[in-house]
């Protein structure tokens, strides 16, 4: 009996032993591990009931230094153009990199209309406009200053709900044709509740991706069902492995439209599960 016994404990014991030496190479291997290919960043629209002091701090709680900015209270004003200047100067100072400007919206056909937004983007130092409803009589305009100004421009799908741009697939038949600078900001959620792979829509729009809007849903087809990333039922795993596929050199950033006056706590869970997962794959995130 006391053989039984002593078995048992030693089992358990060698049962912890195990377990705590498996998370402690899990853990050395995530931190020895290659650096990323996936670059995490965070859409400022996450923190759109914050300031800009707010958004500074919580990207620093959260290690983050790659911001894709909207223009949303004072997190990166469009005009007056001292006010965006000011913003620049505080992210810089703060030592966060703004990525993207968006998302920016074009309602006007005018070209004195569609300048001031790629002034903006300049303004802000960055070459990647994410635009959320340019019709596609716009396109060849928007063309036009694409070129003038060599910024990217990333139309946002917004799912069934938006009257053209339901999903990347429906950016790629219009932009096809165009400068490989007009090209797709893929927003993951919005994707699969369009009834599309979001898998898929990556490998399809390949070097013509810009910008990747991360979140996870409960439920595939229900926008209301969002949850932190990694509690949901998007494939995040096999989003990272087709964006280092197919050589993807932007951000995955983080847009958390849920919980908005109290943010952190699912931004928190989410970039823990995002490099959780890529530490699982051998990178350092």
């Amino acid at each position: 009996m006391a053989v039984m016994s002593l078995s048992r404990r030693e089992f358990l014991r060698l049962s912890a032993v195990v377990a705590a030496s498996a998370a402690a190479s899990r853990s050395l291997f995530a931190q020895n591990g290659k650096p990323s290919p996936i670059r995490l960043g965070m859409c400022s629209y996450t923190f759109r009931e914050f300031d800009r002091a707010h958004v500074i701090q919580f990207m620093k709680e959260l290690k983050l230094t790659a911001l894709n900015a909207k223009d949303v209270k004072d997190h990166l004003p469009m005009t007056p153009p001292a006010a965006t200047d000011q913003a620049v100067a505080a992210y810089r100072a703060a030592g966060i990199k703004l990525t993207a400007v968006g998302t920016v919206y074009f309602p006007k056909n005018e070209d004195d209309d569609i300048r001031s937004r790629f002034d903006y983007a300049k303004r802000a130092g960055v070459k990647i406009i994410v635009a959320g409803d340019p019709t596609p009589e716009t396109l060849p305009r928007i063309e036009k200053f694409v070129k003038e100004y060599d910024i990217r421009f990333a139309i946002h799908n917004h799912g069934p709900e938006d009257k053209i741009w339901h999903s990347p697939l429906d950016v790629l038949k219009a932009v096809g044709n165009m400068d490989p600078r007009m090209g797709c900001c893929v927003d993951v959620g919005h994707t699969a509740r369009a009834g599309v792979d979001p898998v898929e829509a990556i490998k399809a729009v390949g070097p013509r991706l810009f910008d990747v809007h991360m979140k996870d849903l409960a439920d595939m087809k229900v926008k209301e069902s969002q949850v932190a990333v990694g509690e949901g039922k998007m494939p995040v795993r096999q989003i990272f492995e087709t964006l280092i596929a197919i050589k993807y050199p932007g951000h995955v950033d983080l847009e958390y439209e849920i919980h908005g006056d109290d943010p952190m706590p699912g931004a928190t869970k989410s970039f823990q599960y995002m490099r959780g997962v890529l530490g699982e794959m051998g990178y350092q995130a």
